[in-house]
């Protein structure tokens, strides 16, 4: 643990995660309980991955425990799990999109859940930065962390639809109506934070999934890794 002491968060990106539970029957996503899984298998993330981690965290809100009531298979690549999905393993699966709309589109699955909306608040993409090279570069840090507030704010400011076209050339590959649905539902499932600043409360409940999925040692005080400075500086100003 001493080793990550030398690094510090700055800004946050998002503040969910961002994939889907996939269903090979058409669940009403409204009427989705988590209780639904019991005695099925699921094709989960690599153990220790978050993925992985705020699904078991998940199953645990929700009264169920992992390699007992719910069978979790962890030992699929991660650009496997599709396939092997639409192959007929499992009964559900957990994707980020493309995949999940992918998997949609072809009729063999339906997203009955996003896990971001049962995660709860984390910090799940954030930056981060050698001590020493934020206290020689501060002026670095603060603007890579305004341009990311900016980018926050003009995200809520814009349609999906804006965002689809903006992006689309680093896409192409995908439409502008798939990429539509991808951040609308991003958005509906508030993935993006509305800041770069980082919360107390997100790296808390972070450091109680990683506790749940035995991969923390110990916890660590929020200042020893969090720096807000910057972000509340960005936001300030």
């Amino acid at each position: 643990m001493s080793n990550f002491t030398h690094f510090k968060n700055f800004t946050q990106l998002t503040q969910r995660a961002g994939n889907y539970l996939i269903s090979r029957t058409p669940d009403n996503p409204e009427e989705f309980a988590w209780e639904n899984l019991r005695g099925k298998t699921v094709i989960g993330g690599r153990l220790g991955g978050m993925p992985q981690m705020i699904l078991e965290y998940i199953l645990t809100e929700n009264g169920l425990i992992s390699g007992v009531d719910v069978e979790i298979i962890t030992n699929l690549q991660f650009a496997s799990t599709a396939g092997a999905f639409i192959a007929g393993i499992g009964d559900y699966t957990m994707e980020f999109d493309p995949s999940a709309l992918a998997i949609e589109q072809t009729g063999q699955g339906f997203v009955v859940r996003g896990l971001g909306t049962d995660s709860g608040i984390v910090p799940y993409t954030v930056y981060m930065a050698n001590k020493s090279f934020i206290a020689e570069n501060p002026d670095i840090i603060q603007r890579f962390t305004n341009a990311i507030y900016r980018g926050q704010q003009w995200f809520f400011e814009n349609s999906s639809r804006a965002v689809a076209e903006l992006i689309h050339p680093h896409f192409e590959e995908h439409s502008i109506d798939d990429l539509e649905i991808m951040i609308e539902r991003y958005r509906e499932m508030d993935v993006f934070s509305h800041n770069p600043i980082l919360s107390q409360d997100g790296f808390e409940r972070l450091q109680d999934i990683m506790d749940l999925s035995g991969e923390l040692s110990q916890r660590v005080e929020f200042t020893t890794l969090i720096d807000n400075y910057f972000a509340e500086t960005a936001v300030r100003n």
